[in-house]
Protein backbone atom coordinates (compact mmCIF):
# COMPACT_ATOMS: atom_id res chain seq x y z
CA UNK A 1 0.00 0.00 0.00
CA UNK A 2 1.30 3.63 -0.71
CA UNK A 3 0.18 6.03 2.08
CA UNK A 4 1.26 9.39 1.73
CA UNK A 5 1.24 11.95 4.71
CA UNK A 6 0.88 15.92 5.04
CA UNK A 7 1.40 18.48 7.44
CA UNK A 8 2.01 22.11 7.72
CA UNK A 9 4.99 23.04 9.91
CA UNK A 10 4.55 22.87 13.86
CA UNK A 11 5.86 19.88 16.02
CA UNK A 12 2.58 19.52 17.56
CA UNK A 13 0.55 19.54 14.20
CA UNK A 14 3.71 16.39 12.58
CA UNK A 15 3.87 14.81 15.77
CA UNK A 16 0.99 12.56 15.75
CA UNK A 17 1.65 11.86 12.34
CA UNK A 18 5.34 9.83 13.18
CA UNK A 19 3.95 6.83 15.03
CA UNK A 20 1.52 6.23 11.68
CA UNK A 21 4.42 6.73 9.70
CA UNK A 22 6.46 4.60 11.88
CA UNK A 23 3.82 2.00 11.30
CA UNK A 24 3.42 1.82 7.68
CA UNK A 25 6.50 1.94 6.98
CA UNK A 26 7.46 -1.16 9.50
CA UNK A 27 4.20 -2.94 7.91
CA UNK A 28 6.51 -2.66 4.27
CA UNK A 29 4.03 0.11 2.91
CA UNK A 30 5.29 2.74 0.54
CA UNK A 31 5.08 5.90 2.58
CA UNK A 32 5.80 9.34 0.93
CA UNK A 33 5.67 12.20 3.50
CA UNK A 34 4.97 15.53 2.34
CA UNK A 35 5.21 19.13 4.50
CA UNK A 36 6.45 23.34 4.13
CA UNK A 37 9.77 24.19 3.78
CA UNK A 38 10.16 25.04 7.62
CA UNK A 39 9.00 20.87 8.08
CA UNK A 40 11.82 19.76 5.99
CA UNK A 41 14.82 20.16 8.74
CA UNK A 42 12.79 16.97 10.14
CA UNK A 43 12.04 15.04 7.31
CA UNK A 44 15.47 14.46 6.12
CA UNK A 45 16.54 13.89 9.55
CA UNK A 46 13.64 10.52 9.52
CA UNK A 47 15.54 9.15 6.10
CA UNK A 48 12.04 8.63 4.25
CA UNK A 49 10.88 9.84 0.99
CA UNK A 50 9.21 13.28 1.56
CA UNK A 51 8.35 15.99 -0.75
CA UNK A 52 8.33 19.57 0.35
CA UNK A 53 5.30 21.64 -0.96
CA UNK A 54 5.14 25.49 -0.65
CA UNK A 55 4.74 27.91 1.91
CA UNK A 56 2.44 31.23 1.91
CA UNK A 57 4.39 34.69 2.31
CA UNK A 58 6.15 35.66 4.66
CA UNK A 59 4.94 39.00 4.70
CA UNK A 60 1.11 38.00 5.34
CA UNK A 61 2.20 35.41 8.04
CA UNK A 62 4.12 37.75 10.28
CA UNK A 63 0.85 40.02 9.62
CA UNK A 64 -1.51 37.33 11.06
CA UNK A 65 1.22 36.56 13.51
CA UNK A 66 1.22 40.33 14.81
CA UNK A 67 -2.37 40.93 14.97
CA UNK A 68 -2.68 37.44 16.83
CA UNK A 69 -1.35 39.30 20.55
CA UNK A 70 -3.42 42.12 19.69
CA UNK A 71 -7.28 40.89 19.15
CA UNK A 72 -9.50 38.89 21.31
CA UNK A 73 -9.58 34.88 21.49
CA UNK A 74 -12.44 34.56 19.04
CA UNK A 75 -10.16 36.86 16.85
CA UNK A 76 -7.28 35.18 16.96
CA UNK A 77 -8.89 31.62 16.09
CA UNK A 78 -10.21 33.48 13.25
CA UNK A 79 -6.76 34.04 11.72
CA UNK A 80 -5.02 31.02 13.09
CA UNK A 81 -7.75 28.78 11.72
CA UNK A 82 -9.79 30.45 8.59
CA UNK A 83 -6.62 32.72 7.39
CA UNK A 84 -3.67 30.91 8.22
CA UNK A 85 -4.29 27.60 7.75
CA UNK A 86 -8.11 27.23 5.96
CA UNK A 87 -6.48 29.96 3.19
CA UNK A 88 -2.60 30.35 2.88
CA UNK A 89 -1.68 27.50 3.49
CA UNK A 90 -3.81 25.58 1.61
CA UNK A 91 -3.38 27.29 -1.32
CA UNK A 92 0.43 27.15 -0.70
CA UNK A 93 0.66 23.37 -0.38
CA UNK A 94 -1.66 22.45 -3.10
CA UNK A 95 -0.17 22.23 -6.36
CA UNK A 96 3.05 19.86 -4.79
CA UNK A 97 0.19 18.08 -3.15
CA UNK A 98 -2.04 17.74 -6.12
CA UNK A 99 1.17 16.52 -8.30
CA UNK A 100 2.06 13.64 -5.76
CA UNK A 101 -1.38 12.46 -5.86
CA UNK A 102 -1.31 12.44 -9.81
CA UNK A 103 2.24 10.52 -10.36
CA UNK A 104 2.60 8.72 -6.89
CA UNK A 105 -0.97 7.80 -6.61
CA UNK A 106 -1.21 6.92 -3.32
CA UNK A 107 -3.97 4.57 -1.86
CA UNK A 108 -4.34 6.54 1.03
CA UNK A 109 -4.16 10.40 2.48
CA UNK A 110 -3.27 10.40 6.21
CA UNK A 111 -3.44 14.20 7.05
CA UNK A 112 -3.07 16.40 10.11
CA UNK A 113 -6.71 18.18 10.91
CA UNK A 114 -4.91 21.70 9.77
CA UNK A 115 -3.48 20.34 6.76
CA UNK A 116 -6.47 20.67 4.18
CA UNK A 117 -4.47 20.93 1.09
CA UNK A 118 -4.21 16.98 1.01
CA UNK A 119 -7.88 16.52 1.17
CA UNK A 120 -8.79 18.93 -1.47
CA UNK A 121 -6.18 16.73 -3.54
CA UNK A 122 -7.54 13.72 -2.61
CA UNK A 123 -10.71 14.23 -3.25
CA UNK A 124 -9.89 15.42 -6.69
CA UNK A 125 -8.39 12.44 -7.58
CA UNK A 126 -10.49 10.07 -6.06
CA UNK A 127 -8.54 8.85 -3.19
CA UNK A 128 -9.34 7.91 0.09
CA UNK A 129 -8.08 9.96 3.12
CA UNK A 130 -8.22 10.43 7.07
CA UNK A 131 -7.06 12.86 9.14
CA UNK A 132 -4.98 11.77 12.89
CA UNK A 133 -6.37 13.90 15.86
CA UNK A 134 -3.60 17.06 17.24
CA UNK A 135 -6.52 17.98 19.39
CA UNK A 136 -9.80 17.52 21.06
CA UNK A 137 -12.46 16.27 18.68
CA UNK A 138 -14.87 18.95 19.29
CA UNK A 139 -11.54 21.64 19.09
CA UNK A 140 -11.11 20.56 15.88
CA UNK A 141 -14.55 20.43 14.49
CA UNK A 142 -14.74 23.96 15.69
CA UNK A 143 -11.16 24.63 14.08
CA UNK A 144 -13.24 23.09 10.73
CA UNK A 145 -16.09 25.62 10.79
CA UNK A 146 -14.03 28.38 11.17
CA UNK A 147 -11.82 27.42 8.10
CA UNK A 148 -14.92 26.29 6.27
CA UNK A 149 -15.43 30.12 4.12
CA UNK A 150 -12.25 29.81 3.13
CA UNK A 151 -12.82 26.58 1.83
CA UNK A 152 -15.70 26.88 0.34
CA UNK A 153 -13.60 27.89 -3.36
CA UNK A 154 -12.77 24.23 -3.32
CA UNK A 155 -15.93 22.54 -3.80
CA UNK A 156 -19.07 23.06 -1.71
CA UNK A 157 -19.27 19.38 -0.85
CA UNK A 158 -15.34 19.71 0.81
CA UNK A 159 -16.09 20.32 4.35
CA UNK A 160 -18.58 18.22 4.52
CA UNK A 161 -16.68 15.09 3.30
CA UNK A 162 -14.09 16.39 5.88
CA UNK A 163 -16.44 15.29 8.44
CA UNK A 164 -17.32 12.29 7.10
CA UNK A 165 -13.77 11.41 6.68
CA UNK A 166 -12.61 9.15 9.16
CA UNK A 167 -11.56 10.73 12.35
CA UNK A 168 -8.48 9.17 14.21
CA UNK A 169 -7.59 10.38 17.74
CA UNK A 170 -5.55 8.55 20.51
CA UNK A 171 -7.73 10.61 23.26
CA UNK A 172 -10.35 8.52 25.23
CA UNK A 173 -14.05 8.62 24.44
CA UNK A 174 -14.49 9.55 28.09
CA UNK A 175 -12.63 12.41 28.04
CA UNK A 176 -12.82 13.27 24.24
CA UNK A 177 -16.03 13.51 23.02
CA UNK A 178 -16.49 12.82 19.33
CA UNK A 179 -18.68 14.84 16.72
CA UNK A 180 -17.36 13.27 13.56
CA UNK A 181 -19.08 11.04 11.34
CA UNK A 182 -16.97 7.96 11.71
CA UNK A 183 -14.60 8.03 14.96
CA UNK A 184 -11.56 5.84 15.78
CA UNK A 185 -9.58 5.30 18.44
CA UNK A 186 -6.22 3.92 19.28
CA UNK A 187 -3.24 3.59 21.17
CA UNK A 188 0.02 4.20 20.35
CA UNK A 189 3.20 1.20 21.20
CA UNK A 190 5.07 1.67 24.11
CA UNK A 191 8.15 2.49 22.07
CA UNK A 192 12.06 2.42 22.96
CA UNK A 193 12.29 1.69 27.10
CA UNK A 194 12.66 5.01 28.98
CA UNK A 195 16.48 5.95 29.65
CA UNK A 196 16.48 7.28 34.04
CA UNK A 197 17.10 10.92 33.65
CA UNK A 198 20.33 12.40 35.53
CA UNK A 199 20.43 12.84 39.34
CA UNK A 200 20.61 16.83 38.29
CA UNK A 201 19.13 17.41 41.93
CA UNK A 202 22.08 15.47 44.45
CA UNK A 203 20.12 12.87 45.11
CA UNK A 204 17.39 14.45 46.47
CA UNK A 205 14.27 12.38 46.67
CA UNK A 206 11.24 15.03 46.50
CA UNK A 207 8.70 14.53 44.17
CA UNK A 208 9.52 15.55 40.25
CA UNK A 209 7.93 18.14 38.78
CA UNK A 210 8.12 18.75 34.84
CA UNK A 211 7.31 22.32 33.93
CA UNK A 212 7.20 23.12 30.38
CA UNK A 213 5.33 25.56 28.06
CA UNK A 214 5.74 23.59 25.24
CA UNK A 215 7.54 24.76 21.60
CA UNK A 216 5.54 27.39 20.62
CA UNK A 217 5.05 29.88 24.20
CA UNK A 218 8.72 29.35 24.47
CA UNK A 219 9.71 31.01 21.64
CA UNK A 220 7.23 34.23 21.68
CA UNK A 221 8.63 37.41 23.25
CA UNK A 222 6.60 36.80 26.39
CA UNK A 223 7.46 33.34 26.62
CA UNK A 224 11.33 33.95 29.22
CA UNK A 225 8.69 36.02 31.30
CA UNK A 226 6.04 33.10 31.78
CA UNK A 227 9.07 31.46 32.57
CA UNK A 228 10.49 33.31 35.31
CA UNK A 229 6.69 33.49 37.10
CA UNK A 230 6.46 30.00 36.95
CA UNK A 231 10.10 29.37 38.56
CA UNK A 232 8.89 32.33 40.92
CA UNK A 233 5.62 29.94 42.09
CA UNK A 234 7.72 26.76 42.24
CA UNK A 235 11.08 28.17 43.51
CA UNK A 236 11.58 27.32 47.26
CA UNK A 237 8.80 24.27 47.42
CA UNK A 238 10.12 20.88 48.82
CA UNK A 239 10.53 19.63 44.91
CA UNK A 240 12.44 18.90 42.65
CA UNK A 241 11.69 21.02 39.45
CA UNK A 242 12.54 20.04 35.58
CA UNK A 243 11.83 23.13 32.96
CA UNK A 244 12.38 22.45 29.51
CA UNK A 245 12.09 25.75 27.72
CA UNK A 246 13.02 24.74 24.29
CA UNK A 247 15.74 25.61 21.80
CA UNK A 248 14.43 29.33 21.10
CA UNK A 249 14.50 30.18 24.76
CA UNK A 250 17.86 32.14 26.21
CA UNK A 251 18.15 30.09 29.02
CA UNK A 252 20.12 33.30 30.14
CA UNK A 253 17.70 35.43 30.01
CA UNK A 254 15.53 33.54 32.62
CA UNK A 255 17.24 35.10 35.41
CA UNK A 256 18.50 33.38 38.90
CA UNK A 257 17.42 30.11 38.92
CA UNK A 258 15.86 28.29 41.93
CA UNK A 259 18.16 25.66 43.76
CA UNK A 260 15.45 23.07 43.23
CA UNK A 261 14.89 23.66 39.31
CA UNK A 262 17.22 22.28 36.77
CA UNK A 263 16.72 23.81 33.32
CA UNK A 264 17.19 22.05 29.80
CA UNK A 265 16.16 23.10 25.97
CA UNK A 266 14.60 19.45 25.71
CA UNK A 267 14.28 16.34 27.24
CA UNK A 268 12.56 13.17 25.97
CA UNK A 269 9.06 13.59 27.35
CA UNK A 270 8.58 9.68 27.75
CA UNK A 271 11.67 9.87 29.56
CA UNK A 272 10.78 12.61 31.63
CA UNK A 273 7.24 11.67 32.53
CA UNK A 274 8.55 8.12 33.41
CA UNK A 275 9.92 9.44 36.81
CA UNK A 276 7.03 12.60 37.10
CA UNK A 277 4.91 12.64 39.80
CA UNK A 278 3.40 16.22 38.25
CA UNK A 279 2.97 17.94 35.13
CA UNK A 280 3.12 21.95 35.05
CA UNK A 281 2.19 22.98 31.49
CA UNK A 282 0.13 25.45 29.31
CA UNK A 283 -2.52 22.44 28.04
CA UNK A 284 -1.40 21.81 24.88
CA UNK A 285 -2.13 18.75 23.28
CA UNK A 286 0.87 16.85 23.01
CA UNK A 287 1.63 17.53 26.37
CA UNK A 288 -1.32 17.18 27.95
CA UNK A 289 -2.37 14.14 26.37
CA UNK A 290 0.85 12.24 26.66
CA UNK A 291 1.13 13.39 30.10
CA UNK A 292 -2.73 11.26 30.64
CA UNK A 293 -1.54 8.50 28.96
CA UNK A 294 1.51 7.46 31.04
CA UNK A 295 -1.26 8.55 34.49
CA UNK A 296 0.92 11.38 35.56
CA UNK A 297 -1.90 14.16 36.91
CA UNK A 298 -1.25 17.80 35.81
CA UNK A 299 -1.66 21.53 36.95
CA UNK A 300 -2.41 23.52 33.47
CA UNK A 301 -1.97 27.18 32.80
CA UNK A 302 -3.58 27.87 29.33
CA UNK A 303 -2.70 30.94 27.43
CA UNK A 304 -4.40 30.46 23.78
CA UNK A 305 -5.22 28.27 20.94
CA UNK A 306 -6.52 24.71 22.14
CA UNK A 307 -4.65 25.27 25.35
CA UNK A 308 -7.55 26.24 27.41
CA UNK A 309 -10.47 23.48 26.18
CA UNK A 310 -7.66 20.85 26.94
CA UNK A 311 -7.42 22.59 30.47
CA UNK A 312 -11.47 22.29 30.98
CA UNK A 313 -11.03 18.58 29.84
CA UNK A 314 -8.56 17.85 32.15
CA UNK A 315 -10.06 19.46 35.74
CA UNK A 316 -13.60 18.03 34.40
CA UNK A 317 -11.73 14.54 34.54
CA UNK A 318 -10.51 14.95 38.15
CA UNK A 319 -7.05 14.57 37.00
CA UNK A 320 -6.02 18.09 37.94
CA UNK A 321 -5.98 21.48 38.39
CA UNK A 322 -5.80 25.10 36.23
CA UNK A 323 -4.34 27.69 36.98
CA UNK A 324 -5.60 30.90 34.13
CA UNK A 325 -3.61 33.50 33.73
CA UNK A 326 -4.98 37.03 34.22
CA UNK A 327 -2.54 39.20 33.29
CA UNK A 328 -1.51 41.06 29.99
CA UNK A 329 -3.45 43.31 27.97
CA UNK A 330 -5.11 40.99 25.22
CA UNK A 331 -7.51 38.59 25.55
CA UNK A 332 -5.87 35.69 22.80
CA UNK A 333 -2.67 35.35 24.86
CA UNK A 334 -2.92 36.24 28.66
CA UNK A 335 -0.05 36.39 30.92
CA UNK A 336 1.07 35.09 34.37
CA UNK A 337 0.25 38.26 36.88
CA UNK A 338 1.57 38.02 40.27
CA UNK A 339 -1.55 37.33 41.59
CA UNK A 340 -1.87 34.25 39.77
CA UNK A 341 1.77 33.00 41.67
CA UNK A 342 0.54 31.80 44.85
CA UNK A 343 -2.52 30.06 43.11
CA UNK A 344 -0.19 28.13 40.61
CA UNK A 345 2.18 27.42 43.83
CA UNK A 346 -0.94 26.18 46.16
CA UNK A 347 -2.62 24.15 42.84
CA UNK A 348 1.12 22.66 42.59
CA UNK A 349 0.63 21.44 46.53
CA UNK A 350 -3.00 20.27 46.47
CA UNK A 351 -2.21 18.13 43.28
CA UNK A 352 0.86 16.54 44.71
CA UNK A 353 -1.19 16.17 48.01
CA UNK A 354 -4.41 14.62 46.95
CA UNK A 355 -4.65 11.24 45.38
CA UNK A 356 -7.65 11.36 43.70
CA UNK A 357 -6.01 13.99 40.73
CA UNK A 358 -3.34 10.57 40.50
CA UNK A 359 -6.29 8.41 40.34
CA UNK A 360 -7.97 10.38 38.21
CA UNK A 361 -5.37 10.30 35.19
CA UNK A 362 -4.42 6.44 35.55
CA UNK A 363 -8.39 6.35 34.95
CA UNK A 364 -7.54 7.78 31.31
CA UNK A 365 -4.17 6.11 31.21
CA UNK A 366 -6.36 2.62 31.45
CA UNK A 367 -8.77 3.40 28.96
CA UNK A 368 -6.50 4.63 27.13
CA UNK A 369 -4.34 1.39 26.69
CA UNK A 370 -7.06 -0.46 26.41
CA UNK A 371 -7.43 1.03 22.51
CA UNK A 372 -6.41 -0.92 19.55
CA UNK A 373 -3.52 -0.44 18.23
CA UNK A 374 -1.92 1.44 14.91
CA UNK A 375 -1.44 -1.46 13.35
CA UNK A 376 -5.13 -3.00 13.76
CA UNK A 377 -6.50 0.58 13.27
CA UNK A 378 -4.75 0.81 9.54
CA UNK A 379 -6.03 -2.82 8.65
CA UNK A 380 -9.41 -1.50 8.72
CA UNK A 381 -8.91 1.74 6.89
CA UNK A 382 -7.50 -0.43 3.94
Amino acid sequence: MRVLFSSTEGSGHFNPLIPFIDACAARGDDVLVMGPPKLEERLAARGQPYRIGGEPPEAETTAIRERFAQVSREEAAVLIDRELFGRLCTAAMLPALEDACREWRPDLVLREPCEYASAVAAERAGVPHAQVAISAARIEAGALRLAAPALAPYGGQLVERLRESPYLTRFPASLDPSPYTVTRRFRESAGAPHAPLPDWWDGSGEPLVYLTLGTVAGGLSTGAAAYRSALAALGGLPVRVLLTVGRATDIAALGPIPPNVHVEAWVPQADVLASADLVVCHGGSGTTFGTLAAGVPLVVVPFFADQPANARLVDEAGAGLVVRPSGGAGDAMPELGPDDLPLLRSAVESVLAGPSYRAGARRLADEMRALPTIDELLDSLT
